[in-house]
């Protein structure tokens, strides 16, 4: 996955310019921007910063991180509204940088690429890194025939997988899940309050944390 998307990177950016989904993304656009205005956000698995961009225009401030420097170096050489200090980071051992706490975590478009048998896990460790009584906010793509990439496979733990060719000619099977509305439900109403957002190309969903959350 981590080869994927560093080979990824130049055209990464590629998939937001889909004719049929350009409603659903400045419906989401606004979503983000009215979600994390005047907070302190923690962006995971940032990307290329497409979303760092359009976050920044209203947040007070951004720590955005990701796994591959390749898509670091494309969101560094951004410009940003507010604040915003980019970092090397892997979700699933995170750094030192974890024991600061902020308003709110923002992760576009990576929940569909976390195992489902290591999310309740993922989203522990997440929830630690936001005030109590803060935001968690996620969005992902729903699947749609025709204009999703078809699912090449799952296996026994419910995943689904798909084939997917870069640019430069190579293959790649990639983790994408696509998770319903009861799933999204299930897994986060144990942390805090829901509000879950279906559009025809992509979900959203926002969980403000409980004031009394436990701290992992």
């Amino acid at each position: 996955m981590v080869d994927y998307y560093r080979r990824r990177a130049p055209e990464y950016e590629a998939i937001y310019h889909k004719p049929e989904r350009q409603h659903d993304l400045a419906a989401l656009e606004g979503y983000l921007k009215k979600t994390f205005s005047d907070l302190d956000v923690l962006e995971i698995a940032c990307g290329t910063g497409y979303w760092t961009q359009r976050i920044a225009e209203t947040a007070r401030s951004i720590s955005a991180s990701d796994i591959s420097e390749e898509v670091l170096a494309i969101a560094t050489a951004k410009s940003y509204r507010c604040p915003v200090r980019f970092h090397i980071e892997d979700i699933y051992r995170p750094g030192h940088s974890a024991a600061a706490l902020h308003d709110a975590l923002f992760g576009g478009f990576i929940w569909s690429h976390i195992p489902r048998q290591q999310l309740t896990a993922v989203i522990e460790t997440l929830a630690a890194r936001v005030c109590a009584g803060g935001l968690l906010v996620f969005a992902d793509n729903r699947y749609v025939e025709g204009s999703s990439t078809p699912i090449h496979a799952h296996d026994a733990e419910g995943n689904t997988w798909q084939q997917r060719r870069l640019n430069d000619g190579s293959e790649h099977l990639v983790l994408k899940n696509f998770p319903d509305k009861s799933e999204l439900q299930t897994l986060l109403s144990a942390f805090g309050e829901l509000e879950v957002q279906e559009l025809t190309y992509f979900w959203m969903v926002k969980c403000r944390l409980f004031s009394n959350k436990m701290r992992h």
